[in-house]
């Protein structure tokens, strides 16, 4: 097992539940027909693992005045509306869950606001999971990557920085894990590739069956 774990944090969306690829193909949508025309790896490399507020500012900064605010209704209307058609978990992360969250403190500390993640979550069944441990860049200065929401959830949670680790799939996410001084779990199964997650401090794994025991906790028996 790894030494003195006492949280481990998980991002939401891309971790807990698969939602990075609706929002992929919408922020492709949406931006292309307000003008903005980004390719997959672009929107990859800007958007995925950061804040709302922070791609809203992006695109006002682009597109003009009010173009943010645009954006920001927009997405998030046809976000809630591809969920509510279907939102799977992350593949293998309810046997993961299964594994860790009786061992060991655990909490959901995401860019995404606390709505987004109570429509995400509450869809997947995982919200009561986790009820009362769920922390948001919404409630911190600065979003990843800065460490703010990690840190927030840390000192929240009563855990050392230097005793949590970090659940991730994106850039930005393993950064502010290693800006918060934490250890990284960097998921590549996701729309992130590898050697964006790479670095020090950060362990990477392709498979969510795989986490209770590079964590240290057997999965349960299959039955």
């Amino acid at each position: 097992m790894i030494d003195s774990t006492d949280l481990v944090i998980f991002d939401c969306d891309g971790v807990l539940v698969d939602s990075e690829r609706i929002a992929l193909r919408i922020q492709r949508e949406v931006l292309g027909a307000m003008g903005w025309v980004l390719d997959d790896e672009e929107i990859v490399d800007l958007f995925i693992g950061r804040a709302a507020a922070a791609i809203g500012a992006m695109v006002e900064e682009r597109l003009g005045t009010g173009a943010g605010a645009h954006w920001h209704e927009v997405f998030h209307r046809r976000h809630r509306e591809e969920v509510d058609a279907g939102l799977p978990l992350v593949d293998g992360i309810a046997e993961a869950l299964d594994a860790i969250l009786p061992r060991v403190a655990t909490c959901i500390a995401s860019g995404g606001d606390h709505a987004k993640m109570r429509h995400t979550l509450g869809t997947t069944g995982l919200y009561p999971r986790f009820d009362g441990r769920i922390f948001s860049s919404t409630e911190v200065p600065l979003g990843k990557p800065a460490p703010d929401v990690f840190l927030h959830a840390a000192a929240r949670m009563g855990a050392d920085p230097a005793a949590c680790v970090v659940i991730e799939d994106s850039m930005y996410g393993v950064q502010a894990a290693r800006a918060a001084g934490m250890r990284a779990y960097g998921y590549t199964g996701g729309l992130t590739p590898a050697e964006r997650l790479a670095g020090p401090g950060t362990v990477l794994f392709d498979d969510m069956r795989k986490l209770p025991m590079l964590l240290g906790y057997e999965a349960p028996a299959a039955a």
